[in-house]
């Protein structure tokens, strides 16, 4: 990859005005400083009071890209999340200020003039580039902006980054390959300047990235904050001399605390001054951080640090800094509070369920993890199913394969929604990043991901029951068959809720795998076959037989196959269920279910409660994610 050609206004959004001409706000945002920032958290281990960062200071002018730099641990996460107004970090007490042209604005306000930029690139690999703008823009841009206005400002910005010979291709997934590394990069910042924001925070933008691609990614950052006057924050480890020197300030932070804050052109002169010189030809930026870290040090390289601490809070910069802050804040008595009409007319719930349900289907159909590989493994437990129990008869001597092939269907076709887990982590993750930029909510989220399973789900019951239950000659006929049909799509749809719910509490994979596979193995103990409801222990049977779904999916089967079906006794006529029947040789299948405590009848009764537990685990899901923020 080359380097990339500098931008011009005219070859880059305006992200002064929207293409329509409206603004976003009523002012262009000019300055954005913070003053006295900081954060304290309590020690685990000493249970005292102890500061991320301590009395952190800045100012920036529209236009220019700042680099957030310290060692590892310094708080550089911690600041660019409090400058973003996210969370600091649990149980956190946060004191500071931060202004916007020299007034507080309103933390909604503040919201939608700024974007945030995970360090990892968080995109869906089954869209193309393209694609991926096109959701940004139908989920962030409020509905004034006419459908031509959004292909225009995605192809702005697929120029403006250089990746319009990319538009049509995949982002990429484990199993197709896709855009490099920095292309993901360039696609991950566009995405979220397709809301033309004022503010941009990035969060180690060039992690993962060899030198060359971080030079890329950070000229294009550069040259778009000139050409649109965009004020650009990122935190950044180690950057080559050239990456570097594409900033126009550093922050530099050691242990909580400012080391330095100002031009970049002022580095060397700055550190010369307080008795540490940069050696030519060195890299700047390796040299500083290594001067700054006490990661490894010994008591006189910890008093090195303090030294340069104090040397900047005693600084005239310093001072300054404080003084300019302070003085042009005090002055000033407007407030960035009042939204423009573009503003509060924001696409609503429907409009972004629509918009998430659109992006999630695209996904479905080409990603083979979400359902193809799913739809495979159902349809080879169909045939493994079908051919294992093969044209059972009915006969007694049938009777237990046939339950026993029920429990094995029912059952078995709810443990493997534990192929679900890494679609929905992925969906998840997605979900997190979005909305805490502000795009939506939880309930477009939950809404738009159980209809897109719906059709799905409902696919992969067709064809497993059209194989299975036919190979092992289940009651034939069209009324008990699409009985079995509902039954087995009740049961996916409970299990794969069962998915999202562990999933939603527990975002990571190898927990959230083990709780629903535990969860379904109670589920398999208690539901009836293992053990009858009639002699079941009373603590499992009252605590969590009633609200085990594979119960309710068992019974209903085991109803559909024996309540209208009679069982011959075999030649010699010696019935082993005892039914009014018996004197013709037969078993009618009512003395079955009466053999395990089942009633006909209630069907209705077993759909509507398993449609209240389906619920219950979308609801307790969307308590979950609402509760947690990330």
């Amino acid at each position: 990859m080359g380097n990339p050609s500098p931008l011009n206004a005219s070859s880059t959004p305006d992200l002064e005005r929207n293409d329509s001409g409206h603004f976003l706000m009523n002012e262009t945002v000019r300055k954005f400083s913070w003053q006295g920032l900081t954060v304290t958290v309590k020690d685990r281990e000493t249970k005292k009071a102890r500061d991320l960062i301590n009395d952190i200071s800045g100012d920036v002018q529209h236009g220019e890209l700042v680099a957030l730099m310290g060692p590892s641990g310094c708080g550089k996460t911690t600041l660019l999340n409090v400058l973003a107004r996210r969370a600091a970090s649990a149980g956190a007490k946060v004191l500071g200020e931060s202004y916007v042209n020299d007034a507080q604005m309103g933390s909604r306000n503040f919201q939608r003039v700024t974007s945030y930029v995970e360090q990892e690139d968080v995109l869906i690999g089954s869209l193309t580039v393209q694609e991926t703008l096109k959701f940004a823009a139908d989920l962030s841009l409020p509905s004034s902006v006419s459908k031509r206005e959004r292909m225009d400002r995605i192809r702005t910005l697929l120029e403006a980054f250089g990746i319009q010979n990319q538009a049509n291709t995949l982002v990429g997934t484990p199993i197709r390959k896709g855009i490099s590394g920095g292309q993901k990069r360039r696609v991950s910042v566009a995405s979220q300047l397709i809301t033309n924001p004022k503010i941009l925070f990035l969060d180690e933008p060039t992690s993962g990235l060899d030198s060359t691609a971080s030079f890329e990614v950070m000229s294009y950052a550069k040259e778009l904050a000139r050409a649109n006057n965009l004020l650009i924050i990122a935190s950044i480890h180690q950057p080559s001399t050239t990456t570097f020197n594409l900033f126009d300030k550093l922050l530099l932070l050691s242990a909580g605390k400012t080391c330095y804050f100002g031009a970049i052109s002022a580095v060397d002169s700055y550190f010369s001054d307080i008795g540490y010189p940069i050696p030519a030809q060195t890299n700047p930026a390796e040299f500083i951080l290594d001067t700054v870290s006490s990661d490894f040090a010994n008591s006189k390289e910890e008093d090195r640090v303090g030294v340069i601490q104090t040397a900047w809070a005693n600084s005239n910069e310093a001072k300054l800094l404080e003084r300019q802050v302070s003085e042009r804040v005090c002055s000033t008595e407007k407030s960035v509070n009042k939204a423009s009409a573009e503003e509060e007319t924001r696409s609503g719930t429907i409009s972004i369920t629509i918009a998430l349900l659109h992006r999630s289907f695209v996904k479905s159909y080409r990603d083979v993890i979400a359902y193809g590989i799913r739809i495979a493994m159902y349809l080879g437990l169909a045939i493994m199913m079908g051919t294992v129990w093969l044209r059972l008869h009915p006969s007694q001597d049938y009777i237990q394969p046939f339950i026993n092939a029920i429990f094995f269907g029912s059952a078995f076709m709810s443990f493997m929604a534990v192929a679900y887990v890494p679609a929905f982590l992925e969906d998840r993750a997605t979900f997190t990043k979005e909305r805490a930029n502000g795009l939506y909510g939880v309930t477009p989220f939950m809404v738009s991901n159980f209809l897109i399973g719906l059709p799905y789900l409902f696919l992969i019951s067709l064809l497993f029951s059209i194989v299975s239950y036919w190979l092992s000659n289940f009651q034939p006929t069209a009324e008990a068959f699409f009985t079995w049909v509902m039954w087995i799509f009740l049961d996916l749809v409970a299990a794969e809720s069962l998915v999202v719910l562990m999933t939603s509490i527990f975002p990571n994979f190898v927990i959230s795998l083990a709780l629903v596979a535990f969860a379904n193995g109670l589920w398999m103990s208690v539901g009836g076959f293992m053990v009858t409801q009639k002699i079941l222990n009373p603590f499992w049977k009252y605590v969590f037989h009633y609200i085990d779904y594979q119960a309710y999916v068992f019974q209903g089967m085991m109803v559909n196959e024996f309540s209208k079906r009679n069982y011959s006794c075999g030649a010699d006529c010696r019935c082993m269920w005892a039914t009014d029947l018996e004197d013709q040789c037969l078993i009618r299948g009512t003395g079955v279910l009466e053999s395990y405590g089942y009633p006909t009848g209630r069907t209705g009764k077993w759909v509507g409660i398993l449609l209240g537990i389906i619920a219950g685990y979308r609801v307790l899901g969307w308590i979950a994610l609402y509760l947690r923020r990330s």
